[in-house]
């Protein structure tokens, strides 16, 4: 059973992390539309990158998961320019 103190730390811990997924994940869909309509998509790119490694030093992603997603990203900006 957690202590009074330590369910307050995980509870500010909780808020201050679902703002940084939330940060993270309109990024990352800013990002994808931008790659789709094909307007400011490497800008967009790495705008959603530089965050993703932010929430990752904040503790509120685990690494392997962000270079999962940034790969991602990565991959379907080449793609979409490639098409061009």
């Amino acid at each position: 059973m957690p202590s009074e103190r330590s369910a307050r730390v995980a509870h500010r811990r909780f808020l201050r992390n679902r703002a940084v997924r939330s940060t993270v994940r309109t990024n990352r869909t800013k990002a994808e539309r931008a790659i789709q309509a094909g307007q400011g998509a490497p800008e967009a790119v790495a705008d959603a990158i530089q965050i993703l490694d932010k929430a990752v030093t904040k503790g509120a992603m685990h690494r392997n998961r962000a270079a999962r997603l940034k790969s991602r990203l990565v991959r379907r900006l080449s793609a979409a320019q490639e098409s061009q």
